[in-house]
């Protein structure tokens, strides 16, 4: 977070795993010289590049600086008032602060992200912001399975691409969206209402990148469900991730049963030669 803030006020890009591993480091270090674990910090980093500071060389300088004062004018710093002290963090959060940003973000936004923006705020003031982020990123993250949830879909005799025309007796369903816990079995009711006139089921999952536990045993229930009730599956465009997943779930080519098709033209092929076959 805090080289996020350097990177809008300095205009520069930071490396994230240069700077976790750094800090990583550095904290599994310091206790071994009766140093205490820490983090960056967002006012000192906003001082510094207000400052004039534009390299990581600044926080060395100013820890050399601060250790030299504990040296040299440590008695002296005990005579401070608290309250300057307190005046100093007052003015360093106001420069630091983007009030006007922040009613911006709570005009346009969508309601769930202003929910997290509020939520993180009222716990930073009244708690820290430990625990702020925490509980930032939990929400975060729920409001994202939702998101992703309500993105996959199934639609039926959908274009997908396909050139040729869906004959009789062929249902074609299309999976668009990750297959997930979040939205697996969601997807999955769709395919409950697959007629007794379809003789072949095909999947098009050209735009299924994403398939966890969850969804693979949808997948698999429901696949299960059309082989028991003797239709034949054609799953159609899968990508590499998904189809190796399949591939190590057992999930193999199946005469008369289940067939794979690199895209939806040549499932409908598959379907038109298998309808032909099948008999009476």
């Amino acid at each position: 977070m805090s080289a996020v803030i350097a990177d809008g006020m300095a205009g520069t890009k930071h490396d994230p795993n240069a700077e976790l591993i750094a800090l990583g480091i550095g904290n599994m270090v310091c206790p071994f010289f009766g140093g205490i674990a820490c983090t960056g910090a967002l006012a000192r980093t906003a001082t510094n590049i207000r400052a004039g500071a534009r390299s990581p060389l600044a926080s060395v300088f100013q820890a050399l600086f601060l250790l030299a004062c504990a040296i040299a004018l440590a008695p002296l710093v005990a005579y401070v008032p608290l309250a300057a002290l307190a005046a100093l963090l007052l003015v360093v959060a106001k420069n630091t602060a983007k009030a006007r940003h922040f009613v911006r973000l709570m005009r346009i936004a969508p309601r769930s992200d202003v929910l997290v923006l509020v939520t993180c705020f009222t716990l930073t003031v009244v708690f820290d912001m430990v625990t702020a982020v925490s509980v930032g990123v939990m929400l975060a993250a729920l409001l994202f399975m939702r998101r992703m949830a309500v993105l996959t879909k199934i639609t039926v005799d959908a274009a997908v691409g396909a050139k040729s025309e869906v004959p009789a007796g062929v249902k074609l369903y299309e999976i668009a969206g990750p297959l997930f816990f979040g939205a697996a079995n969601v997807a999955m009711e769709t395919l409950e209402s697959v007629g007794t006139d379809a003789r072949t089921v095909i999947l098009a999952m050209p735009r299924v990148n994403v398939i966890d536990a969850t969804g693979l045993v949808a997948l698999e229930s429901m696949l299960d469900r059309l082989s028991r009730s003797g239709r034949k599956v054609i799953i159609a465009g899968l990508a590499a991730e998904p189809a190796a997943l399949l591939d190590r779930a057992g999930i193999k080519r199946v005469p008369g049963r289940l067939a794979f098709a690199p895209d939806v033209d040549t499932a409908i092929s598959m379907a038109i030669v298998h309808d032909a076959r099948a008999p009476a």
